[in-house]
Formats: C-alpha cells, sequence, structure tokens
C-alpha cells in the first residue's frame, strides 16, 4: 500500500472531479454558490457625478460668497436645472450633482438666511463621487469559479443582476460504519460512542455549499455495507469508518463488490493515513475517511472540502497562510503532521500555538482550534517565533 504525500493525493482525487452542471438562480437564492459564468457591469457606477455629503452643490469659482438657493437635489430625484454664477443648490448624500456645479459645501460650514447661503472657499471636486467612480459599464467585477457572499452580492446586484448563472449544488451522502456507532440521543451499549463524525461533516459539506445527507449508521456486515454504498444516491459518498485494514474495517471491499477503481489507497498524513479515494463502476466518487473524529475532520479539510468545491466549479485550493509559531517544535517525522492550533495576533504577526494533545480521538480539541499548523514530512525542529503555514478553520 503506497502511502501518497498530502499534496499528490489531493491532485489526485481532484483529477477525477469535474464541476456539475448549470443553473440559474434569483441573486438572493446565490449566496454560498459558485459563479459559472463572468459578472460584469450593465452601467457605470455611479451613473452620474453624486453627492459624498448633505450640502450645498455650487461653482467653485464663486466661493466664497453669499449664493442664492435655487432648488434641491436628493437621491432619487435631482436639481433639472443647471446652477449659473452666483446660485447654490441644497445636495444630499448621494443625490447627483447639479450641471454648472463642480464641488460641495458640507451643511457644517455654510449658514444659511433665507434664500441665502454663505460658504466658504470650495475646491473643485471636492465631496464629489465621480461618475463610475467605482466601476464603469462593461467592466468585469466577478469571475466564474467566485463564490458568492453578501458582498460579493451586493456587488453583483449593483452591477443590475437580478439572477446569476451557477454551478449546481453537489449530493454528498455521509455513511457512518461500526458496530460502535449511536446515534443521539438514543442510548449508547455499554461499548458504545455517539456518532460525532456525520453529523458535522454533513454541516462542513453544507458550509461548503453542498447538499449533504447522512445515512443511517451502518454494522460491520459486508452485506449491509454493499447495500448501504448501492443505495446512495450521490455524486459523492463519504464513508467515516471502516476505512483501515483491519477486521472490522469493510469499506474497501464493499467498494470493490461495487466496481471501485482506487486512485488514493492510503495518505501520509497524521492523523488519516487509512483516508482513500476512488471511483465506483456507476461514476460516483467515494471518499474513505477514518472513524476517529479528529481523523476524520483533518481529512475533510485536507480533501473533501477542495472535492466539494471543485465540483462547484471552483480550483479546490487550500486558503493556506503562514504564522509564527508560539512553542519550540521538535523534528517531525515521515508523515506530514497537521496538529489542531490556536491563532493569536501580536506585533502585527499571527501567532499559532499548537495544542499539546494531538490524540485523534478528542473533539473538545478539535472544537476550540481555530487552526491546521502543517509540519512537512521529516520537518526539522523549529524553534518559537520559526515561520509555519497554517489552514485557517471557519469559526463564528
Amino acid at each position: 500500500m503506497k502511502l501518497l504525500p498530502v499534496d499528490e493525493a489531493r491532485a489526485r482525487m481532484l483529477a477525477e472531479v469535474a464541476a456539475l452542471g448549470v443553473e440559474t438562480v434569483p441573486l438572493r437564492q446565490a449566496v454560498g454558490r459558485v459563479l459559472a459564468e463572468d459578472v460584469t457591469a450593465v452601467r457605470d457606477q455611479p451613473p452620474f457625478d453624486a453627492s459624498a455629503m448633505d450640502g450645498w452643490a455650487l461653482r467653485s469659482a464663486d466661493a466664497p460668497a453669499a449664493l442664492r438657493i435655487v432648488g434641491e437635489s436628493a437621491a432619487g430625484h435631482g436639481y433639472e436645472g443647471e446652477v449659473d454664477a452666483g446660485q447654490a443648490v441644497r445636495i444630499f448624500t448621494g443625490a447627483a450633482l447639479p450641471k454648472g456645479a463642480d464641488t460641495i459645501v458640507i451643511q457644517e460650514n455654510a449658514q444659511r438666511e433665507g434664500d441665502l447661503v454663505a460658504v466658504p472657499a470650495a475646491a473643485p471636486g471636492h465631496n464629489v463621487r465621480p461618475a463610475g467612480g467605482d466601476f464603469k459599464a462593461g467592466q468585469a467585477l466577478l469571475s466564474a469559479g467566485t463564490r458568492i457572499d453578501p458582498w460579493r452580492l451586493s456587488l453583483a446586484a449593483s452591477a443590475g443582476r437580478g439572477e446569476v448563472k451557477v454551478h449546481a449544488r453537489p449530493r454528498v451522502a455521509l455513511i457512518s460504519t461500526g458496530e460502535e456507532i449511536v446515534e443521539p440521543p438514543a442510548a449508547p451499549g455499554p461499548y458504545q460512542i455517539y456518532d460525532s463524525g456525520a453529523p458535522a461533516l454533513a454541516a462542513m459539506v453544507a458550509a461548503w455549499g453542498g447538499l449533504a445527507s447522512k445515512l443511517k449508521p451502518v454494522r460491520d456486515d459486508l452485506d449491509a455495507v454493499i447495500e448501504a454504498l448501492r443505495g446512495a444516491d450521490a455524486e459523492l459518498i463519504v464513508t467515516v469508518g471502516g476505512a483501515s485494514v483491519g477486521d472490522h474495517d469493510l469499506v474497501r471491499a464493499a467498494a470493490q463488490a461495487l466496481g471501485l477503481s482506487l486512485k488514493v489507497a492510503s495518505v501520509s498524513v497524521r492523523p488519516g493515513k487509512p483516508t482513500f479515494f476512488g471511483v465506483l463502476a456507476d461514476g460516483r466518487k467515494l471518499l474513505g475517511l477514518p472513524g476517529n473524529p479528529a481523523s476524520a475532520f483533518v481529512c475533510a479539510e485536507l480533501f473533501l472540502r477542495p472535492i466539494v468545491s471543485k465540483l462547484q466549479g471552483s480550483a479546490g485550493n487550500l486558503p493556506i497562510i503562514h504564522a509564527k509559531t508560539a512553542l519550540p517544535m521538535a523534528a517531525n517525522g515521515p508523515r506530514e503532521h497537521w496538529m489542531r492550533a490556536k491563532l493569536t495576533f501580536a506585533d502585527g504577526a499571527i501567532i499559532a500555538e499548537p495544542y499539546r494533545d494531538q490524540d485523534s480521538s478528542l473533539v473538545s480539541v478539535f472544537a476550540a482550534a481555530d487552526a491546521l499548523l502543517r509540519r512537512p514530512a521529516d520537518a526539522p525542529a523549529l524553534e518559537a517565533g520559526g515561520l509555519v503555514e497554517v489552514l485557517p478553520l471557519p469559526r463564528g
């Protein structure tokens, strides 16, 4: 059984994955979806020279002076006339700059007396947002492969889009295996544990834009596992547990009965060595994760997240950043180690502090962590303050 480096294992997995079909959705339903088209602006934003402040629109050449008030320009309706010499128009934030005016004096710096307003000297363009200052008609604003979040949704809306083309959401079936697994809140037997892996993985998949279905846990019986795999209606099946080579690890054998073409047999990673990936005879993809929750979660971040992303048209890259380690670190062994860690900020730097206990069964440590710290295979010892790669984990 060849142990593949993490990057090579992920590349082999992604090579078997293609983006799903395209559908058009209303913009309000697009958050979390991945664009299947570029979004371009249909007009300039703002579409006219606009006021950045409440105040007075005037000709800079006329100031300082007491100017005659001739009208008002507010957001949604402007002043239809033209500002001539000696005139001023009351204007509000976001309103169109009237013809003839070239500057805005804020209301705090002006003094109104009846039909006149006294203004100080003002430079041309002061407090004016120029037409097209944000973006111009025809400008590409969002590219295909971009995941829509609330801020990007706002940009698409300001570009005049009411709907967008996005990739379909991948269906991901999650199957826990093992006699020891029981679903909460059922009472566990004396040798059973609650299924904490599949529910969390389902939430991860949903957060990454997929449609997760958590199937009923399967006992350690080859026929039962085969039937569970056969009945999983999804583009991607993710099994939790049964991925190793012990007497009770039956997932690979069950998958082979369904024509598994194994692409990754195991990964040189800690935790998560038994992780495997392949393609069933009918084209469905199968990712086998270890049963220990921390192992499953680490490998979900390293492999499942990129697969779900690529199914939606993204590249599937990991958002790796660099940080300084808070603790000295011993030399690493032959397997790449992804350590649960806590991120802080000090003196303008990101500090990553790995938890001392990295046992793969500790769900509490994963719940406290907000990053995974990467130690390459055979990495030498590292002093505190040394640079390390970290994968941030989203936390509310």
